[in-house]
């Protein structure tokens, strides 16, 4: 026969571990909640891995074990030692706030593309023959020290040597002027273009210091220089043209050395805008006339009287003596041009 023994415990009783936070129940006072919910006694606080967690009933749950790094908890989400910042992608520009789907916008975009194509190819054809863009772009390829050295040079040209421009040979054998940065004889258009720009605008502000100012003065002020300098343009080209003169980027280098002549005349007008009398604004615009006809003089000698190194065809005796007859106009006629300019 088989004895029971006694003195041997029961095995101890698991308890589950609950998945939901506890909650106390309603005190009988209380009425109940609408649609039979139990209301919580206060709001369930997170409770860290690892930390004992304890029911209303003042039993003490076991310790629940702390995951591994980037592993999931019971809910199914990652650790937050794993979570990764999301990064928003840019979204696409949206044209239907102007009343515009997306097949319209492309379609405007590819239209606007092909007229800036369609323009750039005939200023090419019509313009290209007579003013090609790659010499505009060389008479614009200037330095800090070209443009310093260049105004001294325009203010003070009786001491500047030599006079000569440097050439240049190309891969193909052929030969061309250098570009201003390289050499300080090479004419450019960014000194005479800033010339124009800050004439008119101190045109507009001796204007304005003697209480004369209007908005069409600018206009005015603008069209004179424009119409200053066509026709010195048209002057030396008419020249040009009848003694049969001829050189690569002429009316590039035409269109520089007439733009020349606003450095002196933006010395003049602020020698009157300073009041030193009207004695020594004749002289500094005397000063900058004889400043602008030599430097004039020296430096259409390449185009008007080239070397005969630099030139298929030599130039005869008669043909030379005119030649320099129209150098001395153009150096003389600047006296003209520059008065009609400082009259502000």
């Amino acid at each position: 026969m088989a004895y029971y023994n006694q003195s041997s415990s029961p095995p101890p009783l698991q308890h589950p571990v609950p998945t939901h936070p506890a909650y106390i129940p309603e005190p009988p006072s209380t009425p109940a909640s609408p649609q039979g919910y139990q209301r919580y006694a206060s709001s369930p606080q997170p409770q860290a891995y690892g930390q004992p967690q304890t029911i209303s009933a003042g039993a003490t749950m076991s310790r629940a074990p702390v995951p591994p790094a980037g592993s999931y908890s019971a809910y199914g989400h990652m650790s937050s030692q794993q979570h990764q910042p999301h990064i928003p992608t840019p979204a696409a520009p949206d044209f239907s706030a102007w009343g515009l789907n997306d097949a319209t916008a492309q379609f405007g975009m590819q239209l606007g593309q092909n007229a800036v194509a369609a323009g750039q190819d005939y200023v090419q054809k019509n313009l290209g023959g007579w003013i090609p863009i790659s010499a505009v772009k060389q008479h614009f390829n200037v330095s800090n020290s070209y443009v310093i050295k260049k105004l001294q040079v325009v203010i003070f040209p009786w001491r500047h040597k030599p006079w000569s421009r440097k050439v240049m040979r190309l891969e193909n054998g052929q030969n061309e002027w250098a570009v201003p940065r390289e050499d300080i004889n090479s004419p450019d258009l960014y000194i005479p273009l800033m010339a124009f720009v800050t004439y008119i605008l101190l045109a507009a502000l001796y204007s304005g210091l003697n209480s004369r100012f209007h908005p069409e003065i600018l206009g005015v002020t603008a069209s004179k220089a424009l119409a200053v300098v066509l026709l010195d343009f048209l002057f030396i080209k008419g020249g040009c043209y009848f003694l049969n003169i001829q050189g690569t980027s002429q009316v590039l280098d035409l269109v520089a050395y007439d733009g020349y002549k606003f450095v002196g005349v933006i010395l003049t007008i602020v020698a009157g805008m300073l009041n030193f009398g009207r004695t020594l604004y004749a002289l500094v615009f005397l000063y900058s006339f004889f400043a602008t006809a030599f430097f004039l003089l020296r430096s259409l000698r390449s185009l008007i009287l080239p070397d005969a190194a630099t030139t298929a065809a030599p130039v005869n005796t008669s043909h030379r003596s005119r030649r320099i007859t129209f150098l001395f106009l153009v150096a003389v006629s600047q006296i003209l041009y520059m008065g009609l300019l400082v009259r502000v």
